[in-house]
């Protein structure tokens, strides 16, 4: 079995050329700087950074403003694409 990896480069706002809904569908895990985060906007493995929304607050299109962090950026899914449960090693 192989396994796979979520892109390199991804995003939640569907205005975007990253967006990739069935991914997302999938559940994409983020670990930044050794520590999950929940609030990840967008990302990218290979540059070192994600976006993460600026609490409630959004731009004058309804867009959340969001903050980009630099840092070493890992990610996995956090289900498989065919309902397999038990792959976790």
């Amino acid at each position: 079995m192989t396994k796979d990896f979520p892109p390199d480069r991804l995003s939640t706002n569907p205005s975007s050329p990253h967006f990739d809904q069935d991914l997302l569908q999938r559940g994409v895990g983020i670990r930044f700087k050794g520590v999950e985060r929940r609030d990840v906007e967008e990302y990218s493995i290979s540059e070192g950074w994600v976006r993460v929304a600026l609490g409630k607050k959004v731009d004058r299109h309804g867009n959340p403003l969001t903050l980009k962090l630099s840092g070493p950026v890992e990610a996995w899914f956090e289900s498989g694409g065919d309902e397999g449960d038990g792959d976790a090693e």
